[in-house]
């Protein structure tokens, strides 16, 4: 049996096995959305959604992740928990759904959250669950478990940008190397660096080259801060690559009517932020999304200079 009919399999048992996914799946359906229009064109979804103030009001630093044990520990887990192996890793359902099919995969050690040794992890996972998009979340980038490395992946056609790719609206052909197109972004109020290409092994070494200059803009940094966004379609891996300079916008620091509770992941990278409260949901706006991805975002024309930069090497 296929990686990929066992995770669907997996999915289907969870939801009828274990009561806090099935309450937790059911009630998507009665999550709300909005979209909101942004300048240059674009489209962000907010969606509504309570059982999220988990990961966005998560407590990140040293002393409290050393306070608790960890969630994606196997001996931490739920006992109703189950998985499926894959290699190095576990595929689990997340019991805390933002997407109608939403999996965690955990490595199974016990390691830190940082994506360099295993990004080829990431492209084999794309390509085995091809109807998933697989993204990471960088330790201060949207990880609520940055003690423990892990992907997430939520069903295909959830997020704009997929859409957005496919459009070319947004996405302008940068450069093609051994193989591989590199597009930047121009009008979409962050900068987005993305690969596209049929060859494993040629897309690793253009991120493992990103990702060092990466960090050597931010040497203070355990890792370079980023968010990615991996698939696998018509036998090409597509690989989003966002450069953060914020873990958080000031806003979710702010006090009163001023604060708005929004700590940016992959999700929301892929153009569609989560609110975990009624009031955040319903005043923010096009002028605020812009400039939350603003704070926290390399700008397109930085990720344009870095493109330059990573052709000439």
């Amino acid at each position: 049996m296929t990686t990929s009919l066992k995770t669907k399999k997996l999915i289907q048992g969870q939801l009828c096995d274990w009561s806090l996914a099935t309450n937790n799946y059911a009630g998507l359906q009665k999550v709300k959305t909005k979209s909101v229009q942004l300048d240059g064109g674009s489209e962000i979804k907010v969606q509504f959604n309570p059982e999220r103030i988990r990961s966005s009001a998560a407590k990140v630093d040293t002393k409290s992740i050393q306070e608790r044990p960890c969630f994606l520990c196997e001996e931490n887990r739920p006992a109703e928990q189950e998985g499926v192996d894959y290699g190095d890793y576990t595929i689990l359902i997340n019991p805390f759904p933002i997407f109608t099919e939403h999996l965690t995969i955990p490595n199974k050690e016990h390691t830190l959250q940082l994506i360099a040794p295993y990004f080829p992890s990431m492209l084999e996972l794309a390509n085995e669950l091809d109807e998933f998009t697989l993204f990471y979340n960088g330790p201060k980038c949207g990880a609520s478990a940055p003690d423990h490395f892990h992907f997430q992946a939520g069903i295909k056609g959830f997020m704009p940008l997929e859409a957005d790719f496919r459009g070319k609206r947004f996405a302008q052909l940068h450069a093609t190397h051994n193989g591989v197109e590199v597009y930047n972004w121009a009008g979409y109020n962050r900068g987005v660096i993305t690969f596209k290409g049929s060859d494993k092994e040629a897309i690793e070494s253009l991120f493992g080259k990103l990702h060092k200059m990466l960090a050597d803009s931010q040497p203070d940094e355990v890792e370079p801060m980023l968010n990615v966004l991996a698939y696998f379609e018509e036998g090409q891996y597509v690989v989003h690559v966002f450069p953060r300079i914020l873990h958080r916008p000031a806003c979710y620091f702010a006090e009163g009517d001023e604060q708005i509770l929004i700590s940016p992941a992959s999700v929301d990278m892929g153009g569609v932020f989560i609110t975990p409260r009624p009031e955040d949901f319903e005043k923010i706006g096009g002028k605020d999304v812009v400039d939350i991805l603003k704070q926290v975002c390399l700008s397109e024309e930085a990720c344009g200079e870095l493109l330059n930069q990573l052709m000439a090497k």
